[in-house]
């Protein structure tokens, strides 16, 4: 089973990181998963009676993940951290994509609590995988892009495996190789927060969110926790 490692760089850079690791394993992505369908259909009503809507660029949350792209050299309006990403096309659209049913999960939990999420099928992922700088030398391969090949610019954080990048500008867009589709039967789903001591409640509450949309398909679901403590936990 693979690892997931925060490198000491990155955790002494951003010391209030918190990734929650969400494993589901027997995933049975073919069937119907009525709570998902029902999560996004109550997320729109709400965005559409005007009582809800996704938080943006001026929320603590967001502005975090702003920063830390600025960090690494990365314009956030130009190259938008997924979760900012997600809730604009929302807010503008009315609704979110539906991709099928295990992405769909971690998109309405991603823009509800305002946290970036993501996931790989683990049946692609080789040797362990790190959150590290990039040295420029690594590929990427964005997600639907099958013949697209990038170079992460050295200094961007990214997760990497032993082949390549899982993802770019650390959750700005997830790898072709790893995606996860209706046959991915062995996935970790990963939720993200800059800021433990401020929204590490907000995260749980997330990832037990994740868990339970999972676990009616799933033959096992696991919780774990990575941080600057814990760098290092095998899923």
């Amino acid at each position: 089973m693979p690892a997931f490692r925060l490198a000491p760089t990155v955790a002494d850079a951003f010391p209030g990181t918190l990734i929650a690791l969400v494993t589901a394993t027997g995933l049975r992505g073919h069937e119907p998963w009525p709570h998902t369908e029902a999560a996004l259909e109550e997320l729109e009503q709400r965005l559409a009676d005007g009582g809800w809507r996704p938080a943006d660029e001026t929320d603590p949350r967001i502005e975090a993940w702003h920063a830390a792209y600025r960090s690494f050299g990365t314009n956030p309006r130009r190259v938008r951290p997924s979760v900012d990403a997600l809730g604009r096309r929302m807010a503008k659209k009315g609704g979110l994509p539906r991709i099928n049913p295990a992405v769909d999960s971690y998109n309405s939990v991603s823009v509800r609590h305002g946290l970036p999420a993501g996931a790989f099928d683990l049946d692609r992922v080789t040797g362990d995988v790190d959150i590290r700088y990039a040295d420029g030398t690594e590929s990427f391969t964005p997600l639907g892009e099958p013949g697209t090949v990038e170079h992460p610019r050295p200094g961007e954080i990214v997760y990497a495996d032993t082949t390549g990048v899982l993802t770019r500008h650390w959750n700005h867009r997830d790898a072709h190789r790893t995606r996860v589709t209706e046959d991915s039967t062995r996935v970790a789903f990963l939720l993200e927060t800059l800021h433990a001591d401020r929204d590490g409640g907000l995260l749980k509450v997330a990832a037990e969110e994740l868990q339970s949309l999972l676990a009616p398909h799933s033959a096992r679901t696991a919780v774990h926790h990575l941080d600057p403590a814990r760098p290092r936990v095998t899923v």
